[in-house]
C-alpha cells in the first residue's frame, strides 16, 4: 500500500547507492537469479535492491520503470509514478512483474504487468492485467500475487479492502484466462458483522480491512497470508498477518480453527512486538535452498514509525503450520 499520509512520509528508499543492513521499504517482494537476491517495492517507478547474502542491500540509482506506460495515466486518474505493491515471478521461461496503480483509499485501480528474460535484463511493457472501477467493482485491483499450481498454471490473488482478496486464473501469457471472472476467498470479516472501528485511513474503503495477499506452496497445503487492519500510518499502524491454508490452490483456505478465510478466519501469524516494531505486514514468503523465508516490512520504533525490511525463517509445526523463528 502507499506509504504516504497527507505529507508526512513513513518511509523513504535508502541514500541512493549505500549498502543498508536493514534498509527502508515498503511491500517488499523478492526473486533469487544467478548468486543475487533481488527485493522489488513501493516506490517511484518501483524500489529495487540487490544482495548476495540476504544480509547487506544496495539499493539501485534507477528504478525498475523508467518510463511509466501511458495507459496507466488513462486506466487510473491521478496516477502519476508513485508504483505500489510489485509482484515477481519466473514461469515459462521469463520473469514476470506485476504492479499496482492506484490513489489511496480509492478503487479506480489497475494491475500492470512486465516481462524480462533476465532480473539484470530491460523490462518490457506487458500492459494491464486488470483494472477495477469506482462504482462498478466491489473490490480494488491492487497488491497483486502470481501462484503457479502443481499442473504449471497460473493464478494470480490480490485485492485491499471493498468485498477483500480476489483470485483468477491466469493464461500462460500471465493474462487473465478467457472466461474467467475474479472471485472473492477472503475477507476481515464476514458479511454483516460489524468492525469495531471505523476506517481511520479512508472514508472511502470501507472497514473489510484485509489486503496484500501471498500463497506460498508447501507440501500438500498451499498457504495464503493475508494482512489485517491498517497500514501507512507510521508508529499508530496495527497492521498484522494471518494465515490459513488449502490443498487447492484455489481455496477454501481455512484457519487453525477450520474457519473459511472467506467469512473472516484467519490465524494470526506476526504482529508487532511493541519493542522493535509497533506493526508489520504486506509479507511475501519464499524456499530458498533449503531454507522457508518470509519477509515483510515492519514499522519501527526506533525509526518513529518508519518502515524497514524484517526477514524470518518459517518453521513447520508437525501438523503443518508455518511459525517464524523470531
Amino acid at each position: 500500500m502507499l506509504i504516504m499520509m497527507g505529507t508526512t512520509l513513513f518511509a523513504q528508499p535508502s541514500p541512493i547507492g549505500d549498502t543498508e543492513r536493514s534498509p527502508f521499504v515498503h511491500d517488499p517482494v523478492m526473486a533469487y537469479e544467478n548468486g543475487v537476491y533481488h527485493i522489488y517495492a513501493t516506490g517511484m517507478g518501483i524500489q529495487h535492491m540487490t544482495s548476495h547474502d540476504r544480509t547487506m542491500w544496495r539499493v539501485h540509482r534507477e528504478p525498475v520503470m523508467t518510463e511509466i506506460p501511458a495507459w496507466t495515466h488513462d486506466s487510473v486518474p491521478g496516477f502519476e509514478r508513485h508504483v505500489w505493491a510489485p509482484d515477481v515471478t519466473r514461469h515459462q521461461g521469463k520473469w514476470w512483474l506485476a504492479y499496482s496503480c492506484s490513489t489511496f483509499g480509492r478503487n479506480g485501480s489497475a494491475i500492470g504487468l512486465l516481462s524480462a528474460d533476465s532480473l539484470n535484463g530491460a523490462w518490457k511493457d506487458e500492459g494491464c492485467i486488470v483494472c477495477s472501477r469506482e462504482g462498478r467493482d466491489d473490490w480494488n485491483a491492487i497488491d497483486p500475487n502470481f501462484i503457479i499450481d502443481e499442473h504449471g498454471t497460473p493464478y494470480m490473488v490480490w485485492g485491499s479492502f471493498w468485498d477483500g482478496i480476489q483470485m483468477v486464473r491466469l493464461d500462460q501469457t500471465m493474462h487473465i484466462a478467457a472466461g474467467e471472472k475474479p472471485r472473492t476467498i477472503a475477507r476481515r470479516y464476514a458479511p454483516g458483522v460489524e468492525a469495531p472501528e471505523p476506517n481511520p485511513t479512508s472514508q472511502y474503503a470501507g472497514t473489510n480491512a484485509i489486503e496484500a495477499p501471498f500463497i506460498m506452496k508447501h507440501g500438500a497445503y498451499y498457504y495464503l497470508f493475508v494482512s489485517w487492519d491498517y497500514c501507512c500510518r507510521g508508529s499508530k499502524s496495527n497492521y498484522r498477518v494471518a494465515v490459513g491454508r488449502s490443498r487447492s490452490v484455489s481455496g477454501p483456505y481455512l484457519d487453525r480453527n477450520d474457519v473459511d478465510m472467506l467469512q473472516g478466519g484467519g490465524t494470526l501469524f506476526l504482529q508487532g512486538d511493541k519493542k522493535e516494531y509497533e506493526a508489520a505486514g504486506h509479507c511475501a514468503a519464499y524456499t530458498f535452498g533449503d531454507e522457508d523465508v518470509f519477509i515483510c516490512h515492519g514499522y519501527s520504533i526506533a525509526h518513529d514509525g518508519a518502515s524497514i525490511l524484517m526477514q524470518h525463517i518459517i518453521r513447520w509445526t508437525d501438523d503443518g503450520w508455518p511459525t517464524l523463528n523470531q
